[in-house]
């Protein structure tokens, strides 16, 4: 491993660790509260009652899991990939609130709904999610990062070395 691509596994440690722990942080403060979960994603007024309160109840679940995934470093890229797809739509639904003139509290680590004042967050929440998303494609590019289980339960085989004379 040469030592440009070993500062990458190193820095996709450190993404996948940040990434992984605020997933653990964000489900487990929501994970105990599912009545104040649904509210804050009903708050966004962007999904039917009944999907809303579904996702409300299944997304603490979710990001606990992810972030479990990430941080221990098991099926890594999948976790990380997910971790994007939330990330990008939280900044959508952030971004579309601001845009309507919705005052709510994000709900990204618990709590939720009517929050006067909101619209001064959501540059900073918005600006937080993207540096997250960037961490999580930067571990779905790196596909491997150091310190990862997932070097254990599915180790690479070194490539092959062509015979010495042959031309590739």
């Amino acid at each position: 491993m040469n030592g440009a691509w070993a500062g990458w596994q190193w820095a996709g440690l450190v993404a996948r660790l940040v990434a992984g722990g605020v997933w653990i942080a964000a489900g487990a403060l929501k994970i105990t509260e599912p009545d104040a979960s649904i509210a804050a994603v009903r708050a966004y007024q962007l999904l039917p009652a009944s999907t809303a309160e579904v996702v409300g109840l299944v997304l603490p679940a979710i990001e606990l899991a992810v972030g479990l995934a990430l941080v221990l470093g098991v099926l890594t890229r999948g976790a990380a990939v997910i971790s994007a797809v939330l990330f990008g739509a939280f900044i959508v639904g952030i971004a579309s609130v601001w845009a309507r003139g919705i005052e709510i509290d994000c709900g990204c680590f618990g709590g939720g709904g009517a929050k006067a004042g909101a619209t001064s967050d959501y540059p900073w929440e918005i600006a937080r999610d993207a540096v997250l998303l960037v961490a999580s494609c930067l571990v779905v590019w790196l596909r491997r990062t150091a310190l990862a289980l997932d070097s254990i339960l599915f180790p690479q085989a070194p490539p092959e070395r062509a015979p010495e004379g042959a031309e590739i």
